[in-house]
């Protein structure tokens, strides 16, 4: 009873006490970073003598009328609003003076993740995108700075000094990411770090989210655009090499007016012996666009030089003897009848029989 009256008493009379540089008080340490549930000791000393010296706090509240220190020791601190004042009344002037004691306690947030706003599935190339990172119960918040990283860079950092409550609370961060195809499979993670400064932990404490790994879509990109103009040597194998990168992964498909090799027409190269001269198409294509790219393939000789085309000089025949028959073919049939045979003898290595070998002659026919 005496002594709850007595603090009562100097409770009251610290309101005419005075702190800091007048008073005769230290804290050691002046400055107390402490985990939840952590145990605290901290010790105030007088620098002069004094009638009765103590603390003041909703737990462990302490005094002494006999030495120059107390202290003030909490096995397990976990009361948020706990602010201990150490105070001291004196022999001589000032005779009350009393010392507030910075006490951080903190606490790790119970969990940190990241998820997208308003959206699932894969993101495509191009578009505007939000990510949120969420924090639930840390303190005190205003020691938290929220870091985003993709990759092992760091993109964005996100702090809450503008915030007081010493209690644990829940605060969220957002990024905003426009992907390009390069991010396909990037991770974006959030770290929570609270920097309680060189009286807390070092290195400060952190808690990380689980990974977001991003898919993004992008259409077909061929490995060269440009269209290839390729050399044909007789009986030699080519490679047309459609190969484009893209998300979803492009399907392909060709065409030309000459055969597409057997079981090839939906590969990405066309690699054959029995290529014909001529123009192949390729087409990629995925759910986002389609692309098309194309390769003219050119007779050559084996020695590297154009060929000459074999049935040339027929066709040429064929065209003389039109133009000065008036293009009445029934007068021209013997050198038709060579074009077919020089058709049929070289399938396949002659242009100029492309077309040629599978019409039927007319008559009164105009053009060749």
């Amino acid at each position: 009873m005496g002594n709850t009256f007595l603090r009562w008493i100097l409770t009251l009379c610290m309101i005419y006490s005075v702190s800091g540089e007048g008073c005769s008080l230290v804290l050691k340490p002046s400055r107390v970073v402490v985990g939840f549930g952590e145990p605290v000791s901290v010790s105030c000393e007088a620098t002069r003598p004094v009638r009765v010296l103590g603390w003041e706090s909703v737990i462990s509240a302490a005094h002494t009328q006999q030495d120059l220190s107390v202290q003030w020791k909490v096995d397990s601190l976990i009361d948020w609003i706990e602010e201990p004042i150490c105070y001291g009344v004196f022999f001589t002037a000032p005779r009350q003076c009393e010392e507030k004691l910075n006490l951080v306690l903190y606490k790790t947030p119970d969990s940190v993740s990241i998820r997208p706003v308003n959206h699932s599935g894969p993101m495509v190339e191009g578009k505007e995108y939000q990510l949120l990172c969420e924090v639930q119960n840390i303190a005190p918040v205003q020691y938290l700075t929220l870091r985003w990283y993709k990759g092992q860079t760091e993109v964005y950092n996100h702090s809450f000094a503008e915030l007081t409550s010493s209690s644990p609370v829940q605060v969220s961060s957002i990024l905003m990411v426009t992907p390009t195809k390069a991010e396909n499979g990037a991770q974006y993670r959030c770290v929570a770090e609270l920097e309680l400064g060189p009286e807390g932990p070092q290195p400060p404490p952190t808690v990380t989210s689980e990974p977001l790994n991003a898919s993004v879509y992008f259409p077909p990109t061929f490995l060269d655009p440009v269209p290839a103009v390729l050399d044909l040597t007789v009986g030699a194998e080519m490679t047309l090499n459609c190969t484009a990168t893209g998300n979803p992964t492009p399907v392909y498909s060709w065409q030309s007016s000459n055969p597409i090799p057997e079981g090839m027409g939906d590969e990405a190269a066309l690699t054959s012996s029995s290529l014909l001269p001529g123009t192949y198409t390729c087409t990629a294509s995925n759910t986002l666009e389609k692309k098309s790219k194309q390769f003219i393939v050119k007779a050559k000789t084996k020695g590297g030089m154009p060929q000459k085309d074999p049935c040339q000089k027929q066709a040429c025949a064929i065209q003389h003897c039109l133009q000065a028959n008036k293009y009445v073919e029934s007068m021209c049939q013997d050198v038709i009848r060579d074009m077919r045979r020089c058709c049929e003898s070289q399938a396949g290595n002659s242009i100029c029989c492309s077309g040629f070998k599978d019409s039927k002659p007319t008559e009164n026919q105009s053009n060749t």
